[in-house]
């Protein structure tokens, strides 16, 4: 397919959407047509000019909204329209929807909402024997102190189509239950089983339901105790020997849950614990590109350009395996206090210690405001051959860097 018509979808242009946009835009057998909440002019120069067509809207994540901008897009582009993306979880039905409307390939709206209803994706597990947290969506208190009591505290309070850990709650007693519930929204609530256990993550490419090449990412410590714990400075670690028997058990336990989920073509994202008796439970699964820097962790492991991988192969089916060669890491710096970043300590040590091992970085900036979230201020991402090298030296960052906020 020559110069196929594409659109890239996203709420506003965060380093993550820009980044995608640009790989995108600069495929030389692509036109993009870009559609965001935001004006154009937010971007760099270069990503504009390289932009076949835009359209501003008010309101990205309503499915009318965005079939009228991508029809829009379509007509002054000129033709059919090859493709729709975007990589934020909670535009994937609205997207989904477009490509029914328009007749767009890829996945349409009841395979999208296996990934996105938590719930309804966990009942598709236990119908296929796959191993994953009680849960149970609820409507009022009435119901989710209900829950809790049967599968025994502690448990962990989301939204059914949550993303990420900010609106996720672990609670432990009644009147934590109840002050988590204040904080959600109205409407279903889903509660789960607390799993203890060794958090990880199986990031796939797939081609036409097939997996092609998969990646595993460890979490040092599990996202909800450094949300609990506002010192922690989160680690991830990306070891090289993902295809040692030691994963034989996540590996088929993954595949087969991509395949009773319908995923397609694209990259998913996968969560899963490692009990303390050795037994696996499945999270849940997104099937979009992950954040917080693991699309560039997954490059670093192979030497290849993992978000241009995931473009040329929801575009035009093209993938080939690359070699990995190497473990990689990041460690994400986290601010001390509350405010804006006064201060960052300890980077000196580290170039002089680690330094050669460091491949990609984002430095804390004096006056940034902290984000509040697990992914802190920054960070440093390393790599080599060896996974315990590259342990030992996110362990060394994050014991010396500090960022001082207030």
């Amino acid at each position: 397919m020559a110069n196929a018509s594409v659109l890239y979808a996203c709420p506003n242009f965060t380093a993550n959407a820009v980044r995608f946009i640009d790989v995108i835009s600069s495929q030389p057998d692509v036109r993009l047509g870009l559609i965001s909440q935001e004006p154009a002019n937010l971007l760099l120069p270069h990503i504009q000019q390289r932009l076949a067509a835009f359209r501003q809207v008010s309101d990205v994540f309503h499915p009318d909204t965005l079939t009228r901008a991508a029809l829009s897009l379509e007509k002054e582009m000129g033709g059919t329209v090859h493709g729709i993306m975007g990589a934020v979880e909670s535009l994937q039905v609205a997207i989904a929807i477009v490509r029914e409307r328009m007749g767009i390939p890829g996945m349409l709206p009841e395979t999208v909402l296996n990934f996105r209803d938590k719930q309804r994706m966990k009942d598709l597990f236990r119908q296929a024997g796959i191993p994953c947290a009680r849960s149970s969506k609820v409507t009022d208190r009435r119901q989710a102190h209900e829950f809790a009591e049967a599968c025994g505290y502690s448990v962990v309070v989301k939204p059914p189509d949550g993303a990420g850990s900010l609106t996720t709650f672990c609670v432990s007693t009644p009147a934590e239950l109840d002050a988590a519930l204040n904080q959600m929204p109205n409407g279903e609530i889903l509660l789960e089983e607390f799993v203890i256990g060794q958090e990880h993550a199986f990031d796939t490419f797939s081609l036409n339901g097939q997996p092609l090449y998969h990646s595993i990412a460890q979490y040092y410590p599990n996202p909800l105790e450094v949300m609990r714990e506002p010192w922690i400075q989160w680690q991830v670690v990306t070891p090289r020997e993902v295809d040692a028997p030691q994963y034989d058990d996540i590996r088929a336990l993954a595949f087969r849950a991509l395949e009773v989920l319908g995923m397609q073509t694209g990259v998913s994202h996968l969560e899963w614990f490692r009990r303390p008796d050795g037994s696996i439970a499945i999270s849940e699964v997104a099937a979009r590109p992950p954040g917080a820097q693991f699309m560039t962790l997954t490059g670093r492991a192979a030497d290849f350009d993992a978000v241009q991988a995931w473009a040329r192969l929801v575009i035009f089916g093209e993938f080939t395996p690359p070699q990995r060669q190497y473990a990689a890491g990041a460690a994400y710096l986290r601010g001390q206090g509350r405010g804006r970043v006064q201060a960052v300590h300890g980077l000196d040590i580290v170039e002089r210690e680690v330094g050669h091992l460091i491949t990609d970085f984002k430095i804390p900036q004096i006056g940034q405001e902290a984000h509040g979230h697990y992914e802190g201020e920054g960070f440093i991402i390393v790599r080599h051959p060896d996974t315990e090298v590259v342990r030992q030296a996110l362990s060394r960052i994050v014991s010396v860097v500090r960022v001082y906020l207030g």
